[in-house]
């Protein structure tokens, strides 16, 4: 995942970058408050130094095993020499070097570095100009910090209230309690609320009667694992019907379902993951 910001320095819009973990800044963006017309050359002045090679090198020796040590010292011979050029797709092309970047297109395009030789850039352009740059750019890794803690905390402590719900909710309501005698011998207008009683404990006209503020039914205020099982309750159902068993058999068999079906939802590392914040 890429991260992409806008640091201002000396009146000079700053691209940077977050790329798996590395920060990236613009060279071309630098280079403008050296030359704002043609920033590019700038940068390919800068390659030409037989100095700027040997830290360019040093760089990809520390942190890539990929760089392509022969055609770096062949650029390192060359180097300081009247009608040595090099151009940082150049570089990138011959060596296999990651710590420049370069990219097409005429908004966001440009040379970028990773920050370690971005700062050697700012320097050989302007020691002040440098000092500048790092300011702007700590600041705004310290907002970037700041931010990431407290979206840290406030997960954190959403996540400790859901789980306290969570807990309670199982205790309290969720798990369905086994059903009385006189619910279990009851007879019941519709299957629907057969199903009613198989999990919720009670019928729909029960629940209207003791929640008249309410609006709706008490399907819609059931919770995720109650409708995932409800639904498996009237696949169910349907198959108990066609086997003949009563009523008083089938209620029997969906609150045992249900009761079971229930628990396992509740600790499931997938349910608790799809109701936590991320």
């Amino acid at each position: 995942m890429t991260k992409k910001h806008t640091i201002k320095v000396e009146g000079i819009e700053i691209v940077t970058f977050t790329k798996n973990n590395s920060d990236y800044i613009s060279l071309t963006d630098i280079a403008r408050h050296k030359n704002s017309s043609f920033p590019a050359d700038v940068v390919k002045n800068w390659m030409r130094t037989r100095s700027t090679i040997d830290f360019l090198g040093l760089w990809e020796k520390l942190h890539n095993p990929a760089f392509k040590l022969v055609e770096f010292d062949q650029f390192k011979n060359e180097a300081g020499a009247n009608s040595f050029v090099l151009s940082p797709q150049k570089w990138i092309e011959k060596t296999q070097a990651i710590g420049l970047i370069s990219k097409s297109g005429r908004y966001g395009g440009g040379t970028f570095a990773h920050k370690d030789i971005a700062f050697e850039f700012a320097s050989w352009v302007s020691a002040e100009f440098k000092l500048y740059l790092l300011i702007e750019f700590q600041r705004l890794k310290q907002d970037e910090n700041s931010r990431l803690k407290l979206e840290w905390n406030l997960q954190r402590t959403l996540s400790k209230i859901n789980y306290k719900i969570h807990t309670d909710a199982i205790k309290e309501k969720l798990i369905p309690h086994e059903l009385t005698k006189d619910q279990i011998n009851m007879k019941y207008a519709n299957e629907a609320d057969l199903l009613n009683v198989a999990l919720f404990g009670i019928t729909a006209k029960i629940w209207r009667d003791q929640n008249p503020k309410l609006n709706g039914n008490i399907r819609d205020y059931a919770s995720i694992e109650q409708l995932v099982v409800l639904s498996n309750l009237e696949s169910i159902n349907a198959l108990l019907i066609r086997e003949g068993l009563s009523q008083k058999d089938r209620i029997l068999k969906l609150n045992n379902t249900a009761i079971i079906q229930m628990k396992s939802l509740l600790t499931n590392d997938g349910i608790k993951k799809l109701k936590s914040p991320k």
